[in-house]
């Protein structure tokens, strides 16, 4: 890996795990210090492997800087010294003296105690999803504004109301109990859940797949899998799911940026090792008794893997839609239905279903109607199209309308 390609790496990488021993360490009170010695530590990177050349093991090379790094700030900032000692109940000559652990044990623990202080309830589901792409993800500032397709003052307000709040509520940076775990596992699960749809579905730079944001989501709950504590049934299904929706990746956009409808994928280009994996851990989520969404939802994903096209397939999505929405109604998912009952029982019966949902904010609704609508009353299928067109956002989107409208006026 060439030198500008592999320091932007290391950063994604490693940038997450020596934080997160450092937060473990210091505190959450104490994130910006553990932030600014990582980001020294990267700065000198930039610096001396351009003037001396990338030393033989680049990421001993930055553990080892951080941990001076880490020691040097201990000695020379007494004020912080102090006060951290007093916090860890060492003396201040303990403190500075502390070993800095980044073995991979110790990053794991602490890769684990910050997930679960990171999706903390007591912020917002939003500031979550945006300390985790920061402190979990190794994202920057940029990058979060682009995912969430606004400027980085926003994203910055945004991460400090979140690291303040957790300071005011005296959050602890340490390992959840089982009690704890069973408690926030939820949250987190929803943080993951959601990073993972907006990279699969991302408003931002005029794309739907931001593959980087789905990786991350990918990596961190296939961490809590590893993990003996967190290896929980619903665990398993999301990343089954997530598994499962990775697998089409190639097969959803063209050459040119271009969405690929379902119908029309080369099914020639679907992961069957994402596939396989997918069936592996749903098969693991399986061996409880406990069904989540999770579950519904990675069967329904399973299902979108099968090649033939047929009316046990649509069935058998139908029926899970039903068994979600029981369990959880959600507007997107009745929408998600009414297409699988077209496909399961056809158009006529969709028609009515999804009119009933009067989705009239949103350009999947308008969308959907046009395909429903089409070979029935073309008429009222380019007029739903051409709304969705209005109210669609991405020029991804506007294009698949366009080329919708196009086929039905040809």
């Amino acid at each position: 890996m060439k030198e500008q390609e592999l320091i932007p790496h290391l950063f994604r990488t490693e940038y997450r795990k020596i934080v997160s021993v450092l937060c473990y360490l210091f505190g959450i009170e104490h994130i910006e210090t553990a932030e600014d010695i990582v980001s020294d530590t990267f700065l000198s990177a930039t610096e001396l492997w351009s003037q001396k050349g990338v030393p033989d093991n680049p990421t001993g090379w930055l553990y080892t800087v951080a941990k001076n790094k880490t020691k040097n700030h201990l000695k020379h900032n007494s004020i912080f010294t102090e006060k951290l000692a007093v916090e860890l109940k060492y003396g201040t000559s303990e403190v500075e003296e502390i070993n800095i652990d980044l073995s991979t044990k110790h990053i794991n623990d602490s890769q684990l105690a910050m997930i679960f202080t990171v999706c903390n309830p007591s912020i917002s589901t939003e500031s979550q999803i945006a300390l985790a792409l920061n402190l979990l993800c190794g994202f920057g500032i940029q990058e979060i504004a682009d995912a969430f397709l606004t400027n980085k003052e926003v994203i910055y307000k945004r991460l400090n109301r979140a690291k303040e709040k957790l300071k005011a509520e005296k959050i602890k940076i340490e390992q959840p109990t089982p009690a704890e775990i069973d408690a926030r596992l939820d949250t987190v699960l929803t943080t993951l859940y959601l990073l993972f749809s907006e990279g699969y579905y991302s408003t931002s730079q005029n794309t739907v797949l931001r593959k980087d944001l789905c990786a991350e989501a990918m990596r961190l709950a296939y961490f809590l899998v590893e993990n003996a504590s967190t290896n929980k049934a619903d665990v398993n299904a999301l990343l089954s799911l997530m598994c499962f929706h990775a697998s089409r990746f190639e097969a959803r956009m063209n050459e040119k940026g271009e969405i690929i409808l379902y119908e029309d994928q080369d099914t020639n280009l679907w992961n069957q090792e994402l596939i396989g994996k997918g069936e592996y851990f749903l098969e693991q989520a399986s061996r409880s008794r406990y069904l989540s969404k999770y579950h519904l939802e990675a069967g329904i994903a399973y299902w979108h893997t099968q090649k033939e096209d047929t009316n046990q397939k649509w069935e058998s999505i139908l029926q899970l839609y039903n068994k979600l929405l029981q369990l959880e109604y959600s507007p997107i998912a009745a929408l998600n239905r009414t297409y699988a009952l077209a496909k399961a029982n056809g158009k006529e019966e969709a028609i009515v279903e999804a009119e009933k949902l009067a989705l009239t904010d949103n350009h999947f609704y308008y969308s959907l109607l046009g395909n429903l609508y089409t070979d029935i009353d073309n008429t009222k299928a380019i007029q739903h199209l051409q709304t969705a067109l209005k109210l669609a956002l991405s020029e991804a989107d506007k294009a698949i309308i366009k080329r919708t409208l196009d086929k039905i006026m040809a």
